[in-house]
């Protein structure tokens, strides 16, 4: 494994002014720190803590992608952390900023890389592609039109359901006016901008709660995939999900959502922090109510109410239904396709991260 990696950074908008920001948390020089890579793609600059918030950098770390058409800009990369960064405080100095992320982390095991939109949706597509001595992993992203595309599915859906899908786009009120999206929210965010999902999941909850009830003889059935194996259980008589040994309240709407509050809170059982990811993503997906057994193959996924339809509707417009729409959604049935968006490789030879969807596509292939 490497100790730095060349990252080519490629604009396919249709704007000039496309800059890139690459930070993480250094695991090399200053271990621990924040870390940026200046404007020049190769210098490091460890920022030093700010007395208060929003001031400017010391340093110029906007790295330039140049017009669409130009040749990659290479970015020198030591080993990092990575983290994503979001804004959702509408009041906020930077909430109407058009900008977009992807996820990596470069450490002495591997390259780990992905597109997310735990948080949000941008108007600006992001694709991967990496080359190792194995072949090429490639991550399609949306096309230019893959925001548009999700507002009006989310649009049709408030219309159906009559919840606030349609809440969840956050307008563009600098450039494009009212009607023109900026970005869109995760429903686990949707209070930030008045869409309150409260109360959504508990009908699917109490559902399962009776399906699996040990009165019915039904059991639930978990594919740990890992030491724990596949466990089962049922709901017992105080109410409580056990599967493995391990004991499980109701969770709520928000608890689903999220994925990491409630009953899915993790902690020293690894049996209990392998079943939380297949219960989690079996709940977000509706698809518990249906299968016993999980986790549950994609076309399963999303099909009954109430279900997350920004997940649906992500999947749908990512042009290789690739992409985190939630925090689990790497959980897949062994053997099965990988659905989370995600390229990783511990012989990283070529990494390229394009912005814009002006050339997206699907296929295992370089786009230099």
């Amino acid at each position: 494994m490497p100790n730095s990696l060349d990252i080519q950074l490629q604009n396919q908008s249709t704007s000039s002014e496309i800059y890139a920001y690459v930070t993480g948390l250094s695991l090399q020089q200053n271990a621990g720190s924040r870390v940026l890579i200046k404007s020049d793609g190769r210098s490091l600059y460890f920022p030093a803590n700010p007395p208060k918030i929003l001031q400017p950098l010391a340093e110029d770390c906007a790295i330039r992608l140049g017009p669409p058409g130009s040749p990659p800009v290479t970015v020198h990369c030591p080993q990092m952390a990575g983290g994503r960064i979001c804004v959702l405080n509408p009041t906020d100095a930077n909430a109407g900023v058009d900008f977009t992320f992807a996820e990596f982390t470069l450490n002495g095991h591997q390259l780990f890389a992905n597109i997310s939109y735990v948080d949000f949706v941008s108007r600006l597509p992001v694709a991967l592609s990496l080359r190792d001595g194995a072949g090429v992993q490639h991550v399609s992203g949306m096309a230019s039109d893959g925001l548009a595309r999700l507002c009006d599915g989310l649009r049709d859906q408030a219309g159906r359901d009559g919840k606030p899908w349609d809440k969840l786009i956050v307008p563009d009120k600098k450039g494009g006016g009212p009607t023109t999206p900026l970005r869109v929210l995760s429903p686990t965010h949707g209070n930030a901008a008045g869409a309150s999902f409260a109360g959504y999941y508990e009908p699917l909850v109490e559902e399962v709660w009776q399906k699996y009830h040990e009165s019915t003889g039904t059991k639930l059935q978990i594919n740990t995939q890992a030491a724990a194996g596949v466990v089962e259980g049922a709901v017992n008589q105080g109410g409580q999900l056990v599967l493995g040994g391990e004991a499980f309240g109701k969770p709520n709407t928000a608890d689903i959502l999220g994925c990491n509050s409630g009953p899915f809170v993790t902690g020293p059982s690894p049996t209990r922090n392998a079943i939380i990811p297949r219960l989690a993503a079996g709940f977000l997906r509706s698809s518990l109510a249906d299968c016993p057994d999980h986790p549950s193959p994609p076309e399963t996924h999303y099909r009954r109410e109430p279900t997350n339809h920004y997940a649906r509707l992500l999947h749908e417009v990512n042009l290789d239904g690739k992409g985190y729409a939630f925090a689990y959604d790497d959980v897949q049935p062994d053997g099965g396709a990988d659905r989370s968006g995600k390229v990783n490789s511990g012989d990283p030879r070529v990494f390229v991260v394009t912005v814009g969807g002006g050339n997206a596509y699907v296929g295992d292939t370089m786009p230099l």
